[in-house]
């Protein structure tokens, strides 16, 4: 881990707005099967949190997660080309939007499960650890996970086997339509604190912020300080899925998304820059950006008579069903 990077930190949720921009032109295009969540207004969590984490350190992520992978350092070409469908995405096109993954760089998974990815890293971790790595991990997750089981289970074993995860909690005030206000009962810092964990809350707009409050959490951790959770408080610009784009679901007031958008993220980062350098910035992230367009379209569709294929760790082809 370094220190603060400004023009890092801009490049970064600059290249997560512009990707997801793109991907809902693809998703209108049909090129992307099915739609996604985007993550358009979350960017300055993922891009804050990954900034603090070394390259050996592990994340999973949520529904919503292409910010958390390419955060981490992941190939947008290959992942843009993951929600294509194509094998020359990150996972053969076997993953999509929900379950990209890209080990290569510490990202588990994201995970359509809500609250389940929280549960496999602190496994991840706890079997790291136990191996002789200094290695920490970020578990994302949304304000509509906080009251799931297999959440909760996980606070309690990384609490009780001291294992050093980062509970990251995407507040942006909505369980899909639900506001979190009808939803939760409590708090959510306290939910750690039932626990035993120190939770912290910042403010998931400011990018810096974000970095500044997972750092020092990184740090407590790695000197065996147990887990953290942090609530990044922030909002989703967009709507939870493409869908809505169609059928235009109305439980939001618009002045409410209005007021939100007053502080994005990308514009709170890119004002800490000067002009020629936040420009160079842009400039590059578009021609990242057309090149992964076209490598994603230009891959080739899965065979379908490999379906089958990669079920088993050991090779094994499983054998197609009786007529």
């Amino acid at each position: 881990m370094t220190g603060p990077d400004p023009a890092g930190l801009y490049r970064t949720v600059r290249l997560i707005r512009r990707f997801e921009e793109r991907a809902i032109e693809l998703v209108d295009a049909g090129e992307i099967v099915g739609g996604i969540h985007p993550y358009l207004g979350q960017e300055g969590v993922a891009a804050g949190v990954c900034a603090a984490l070394g390259p050996g350190d592990l994340v999973t992520g949520t529904h919503r997660g292409h910010g958390h992978v390419l955060a981490k350092g992941a190939d947008p070409a290959r992942m843009l080309a993951e929600l294509c469908g194509r094998v020359t995405g990150l996972n053969r096109g076997r993953g999509g939007s929900m379950h990209a993954a890209d080990l290569g760089v510490g990202v588990l998974g994201a995970n359509a499960i809500v609250g389940a990815a929280g549960a496999i890293l602190t496994g991840a971790v706890w079997a790291r650890r136990r191996r002789g790595d200094d290695v920490v991990g970020a578990t994302f997750f949304g304000d509509g996970a906080v009251n799931e089981g297999m959440l909760l289970e996980a606070f309690n074993l990384a609490a009780l086997w001291r294992v050093p995860v980062l509970f990251v909690c995407e507040n942006n005030g909505y369980a899909t339509t639900m506001p979190v206000e009808g939803a939760v009962a409590g708090t959510i810092a306290g939910r750690a604190a039932a626990f035993g964990m120190p939770a912290t809350a910042v403010d998931g707009q400011d990018p810096e912020q974000v970095r500044a409050v997972t750092a020092a959490a990184v740090a407590r951790m790695r000197a065996g300080g147990g887990p953290e959770l942090v609530e990044a408080r922030t909002y989703r610009f967009d709507a939870h899925h493409t869908f809505e784009h169609r059928v235009r679901l109305d439980y939001r007031p618009p002045e409410e998304v209005a007021a939100a958008r007053r502080r994005d993220p990308v514009l709170i980062q890119g004002d800490r820059l000067p002009a020629e350098v936040r420009a160079a910035v842009d400039a590059e992230v578009e021609a990242t950006l057309a090149a992964a367009v076209d490598f994603a379209l230009a891959g080739p569709a899965p065979d379908p008579a490999t379906a089958l294929d990669h079920l088993y760790a050991s090779g094994l082809t499983a054998r197609t069903g009786g007529g």
